[in-house]
This record gives structure tokens, sequence and C-alpha cells, in this order.
């Protein structure tokens, strides 16, 4: 079900699944501009092979019936897993394919003994919000960081902290 991301193929499946994603779920919040600005500068195959060949972050691949259906990006830091990227296609949501995700993404955390999970959100992804909250995230904080050509993301700061 979770298929570490290792190659060049790899990486072009998760920048595929991403250019379907994201317009379908992001435009609605952020606007067509702003989705299209962030899949080519932040889920873009140089950008995420930079990721995990100098920035400590592991891509999975998310299967389901043999098919890919999304894709998880963590970065692992000394104290903590930054669950960066969680994304899911439309046509498998209400599965449990995201439960049995965190479940994963819990393990990861804690085979890397781990006590912390933290992500950032956009303020306005509100049915993602309630999700990580009923998982047991806390908020911790708000950031709104400039990304560029007068782009933000206007984020909810949260963690779980693992027991």
């Amino acid at each position: 079900m979770f298929q570490a991301v290792l190659t060049t193929k790899d990486i072009n499946i998760v920048v595929e699944i991403a250019q379907e994603i994201w317009p379908e779920h992001y435009t609605p919040i952020i606007g067509l501009e702003q989705v299209e600005y962030m899949l080519n500068n932040f889920h873009s195959s140089g950008i995420i092979e930079k990721q995990i060949t100098q920035e400590n972050y592991r891509y999975f691949i998310i299967t389901h019936n043999n098919t890919n259906v999304g894709y998880i990006g963590v970065q692992i830091t000394t104290d903590q897993l930054f669950l960066s990227k969680i994304y899911l296609r439309s046509s498998v949501r209400g599965l449990g394919i995201g439960k049995k995700s965190m479940l994963f993404i819990k393990e990861l955390a804690q085979e890397n003994n781990l006590s912390k999970i933290s992500l950032t959100v956009n303020k306005e992804n509100k049915n993602t919000i309630a999700a990580y909250y009923k998982l047991g995230f806390v908020k911790t904080g708000e950031i709104c960081a400039d990304i560029g050509r007068g782009f933000v993301m206007d984020d909810l700061k949260m963690e779980l902290t693992l027991i």
C-alpha cells in the first residue's frame, strides 16, 4: 500500500498524481493561478528529487487495488516528523485509506524514535483541518509565508504528540 519513492520514475508518478489532485482540491481554496504556481515550484520532479537527496525527505506512493491513488511526503528531523504532503485522489476518499496512511506515518515516526508529528494546513481547508483534529492533532500556531509572485501560504500549524 505504501511504496517508497526511490527512482526518477517514482518521482514522476508523484508529480502526475499531484497534477490531478491539486487543481481539483485547491482551486476553490486558493485559485487556479496559485495552484499552478505551487505545482511548478513545490511539486516538480526537480524539487522532489532535491528534497529526497538533500533535505532528508521521504516520499511514498499510496496504492489501492494495484492503482496509484495518492502520495505522502515527510521530512525527518532530529526531534519530529514533519508531514509535508498527504494527498489522495477524490475517487478513493472515504475508503479508510487516509486513516491507514496516518497509521503508516505514525509508525514511521516511531521507527525513527520521534515523539511528534507536525504539519501545516491551509486555513480554508476546513474538512482536512477537521480530520486532523479528529486524529488528535492540536493547533500550535499560524503562519503566513510569502512564497513568491504575490502568493502566500496562509496556514495553521498543527502537532500530534505520540505516546
